[in-house]
Parts: structure tokens; sequence; C-alpha cells
């Protein structure tokens, strides 16, 4: 299977979809076609030769090929014809705006490009954080309690400490814990840069994580579980520091009926909104009791190193994508006017 991946995008996430496509690069086993996105949302070819960070970070990417995005696929203009990018599938590779926010799946299902990646409504529903929350209780899945603030308000009501998240941006940025109302304010002011809303919930000391990474292939495939390890919370230095890993994690030290737990909860996250795309969720466990924390549509670095098999499982995802119904349109209803009319 000879893949495609779209990366950067214009997002605060950009730089860490860089790494993420550099880290996958050196995971898959056949070469693939790296397709960049800058942040004037240009596409450009990009030969996995020449794939670092600096290629990007110098503005040299901008020597590589153009891509235009048209129906079937991207296209590179030539004197007399055009070349499509030759790739089997596309993964969608974007993290936060752009990518996670489903504007990059309504323009791969509008031009029908096979992808793997969240559909417009997983985007949606998992993109914005107040949207999870909601979507959770509606399938049975507890969350932390919550508080929305609109940028402008420095009020809470939730009792310190507290951790304060942007509403819509993933990776840790923009995310503080307050424990001192002295520190309330900075740290609303450091979220409200990168979002109108934000998120206020309550902090807990000690309490126990698991990621748990998966997809639909003719079955539900798994991940192992990881428990993070980490401080006070997985701030951004932290948790992309090491992005690029790709070393497969050791399993989480549980019990097997916290294991199929927490794998019937990622079922019923995923099915039926995330099909066609490989998710990890993030869920804390307190007083015995799973909650979810966030839903990660686009995983760093696609949570390769969760799998024993990473390759494996994209095949099998490959196999199974959603497809669009087929409409018949024929114009019966505009042509059973016209005869009533007497045209």
């Amino acid at each position: 299977m000879k893949y495609g991946l779209v990366f950067g995008g214009s997002s605060f996430e950009h730089e860490v979809s860089i790494v993420s496509a550099i880290a996958l690069k050196n995971v898959l086993k056949e070469e693939a076609v790296f397709i960049f996105c800058d942040k004037d949302r240009d596409f450009y070819l990009i030969s996995p030769k020449l794939l670092k960070s600096k290629l990007f970070s110098s503005g040299e990417y901008k020597k590589s090929p153009k891509l235009t995005l048209k129906k079937g696929g991207f296209y590179q203009k030539s004197l007399l014809k055009e070349n499509r990018a030759e790739f089997e599938i596309l993964i969608n590779l974007i993290h936060g705006r752009d990518g996670e926010d489903g504007k990059i799946a309504a323009l791969l299902d509008f031009f029908e490009i096979k992808y793997i990646g969240p559909r417009i409504e997983a985007s949606v529903i998992s993109y914005n954080k107040l949207y999870t929350k909601w979507y959770a209780k509606e399938i049975g899945i507890k969350t932390i309690d919550y508080e929305l603030l609109q940028k402008g308000g420095y009020e809470i009501k939730t009792p310190l400490p507290v951790i304060v998240k942007p509403l819509r941006l993933g990776s840790s940025i923009g995310v503080s814990v307050v424990r001192e109302k002295s520190e309330l304010s900075y740290a609303l002011d450091v979220a409200y840069e990168f979002d109108k809303s934000v998120i206020i919930e309550p902090f807990m000391e000690g309490v126990k994580e698991y990621n748990l990474a998966g997809c639909m292939g003719e079955d539900f495939i798994f991940s192992t579980i990881e428990e993070p390890q980490k401080e006070e919370f997985l701030d951004f230095e932290k948790k992309y520091l090491d992005f690029s890993r790709t070393k497969q994690v050791l399993e989480a030290k549980i019990e097997e009926s916290l294991k199929r737990r927490l794998k019937e909860s990622f079922k019923k996250i995923y099915k039926g909104m995330f099909e066609g795309a490989l998710i990890r969720c993030d869920f804390f466990v307190i007083d015995d009791e799973i909650y979810l924390n966030e839903i990660n549509p686009i995983p760093g670095s696609y949570a390769n190193y969760l799998f024993d098999d990473f390759n494996k499982v994209l095949d099998a995802l490959s196999q199974n994508l959603p497809k669009d119904k087929e409409i018949d349109i024929n114009y019966a209803y505009i042509d059973s006017i016209q005869k009533a009319k007497g045209k």
C-alpha cells in the first residue's frame, strides 16, 4: 500500500505536524508521498530525502513542486499536462486547525480522495472540548466537571486548583494549572491568546491516566494501553520533546478488568462516529470510574509507538474505509414539474 501524507496546515500545531511526518517517514515500510500544506495553505510535494525540520523553518520547501488539490488527488503542473501525486490512500496528519476541525476532511470528501482520518462530524466533535463532553454524555461516558468562559471573563466558580484549557486546541498549548487566585488572570490571558473560549476544570492530584489508541478494520484493533509518566500534567514541551518517538511503549500494569472496560469505552466513542480514523483516547480513572479526558482524532506521530505492527494496522484500516452513499440524481422531480406545466 502506497500512502500519501498531508501535514503542516495553518495551525498553532503546525510544527508538531512536521515532527509527526518525519516520525512516520521512519516508521512506514514503503516510501510514502509527502504533501506539505504551508501557513498560506499552499501545497508542496516534498521529497522524502529532504524531509527534515530545517527545510520548513528555512523556507526552502518553496523550491519544491507546488501542487493543486482537485478531483481525484493532488496535481503538479508541467508544460503540457498535469501529473498526479501517486498514492493509494492519503493520511491526514495535520494537527489542530485545518486537519482536526474538518476543513481537510471536507475537501477530501468533496474531491473524492480516499483517506485515513476523522470525517467532518468526528472532527467537529473532537476538536471542540465542549462538544466532546456533550458527545460523551450522550453515549454514557463520564467526563470531568467543567466551566466555560468567554474572552473577557476572569471570574470563575470552580474552586482552586483548576486547569485552564483553550477550547479548540491540542498538544497542551495554552494549558495552565492554577493553584492560587493571583495566578488566574495570567493563565486566562495565556489561554485567550489561542482561543476566545476556555474550559475550566478542577485539577486533581494523583489521578491515574491511560492512553488507548485504535481503529476499525474488519473488527476493532487496539493498541497497547499506556500509562503516561508525568509530573503535574503533560505540557507542550513534555509531550513533544520526545514527540518523534517510534519505539513501542510498555503496557500499563493494570488489571484485565480495567483493560476490558477501557476498551469498551473506546468502542462506544469510536463506533458510528470515527470510522476511517485512527484515534487515541485519553482516559482518567477516579475511584475506579472511567472518565474521558479527550479524544485525539489525529494523534501525535499517529500513535505508532502504541502498536506492535503499525504498518499492519494502517493496512487493515485502509481496507475498511467508509464510503459515501451513492445518490441517483435523475431529475425525475424537475421532469414531473415540466410535464405538469405542459412543457
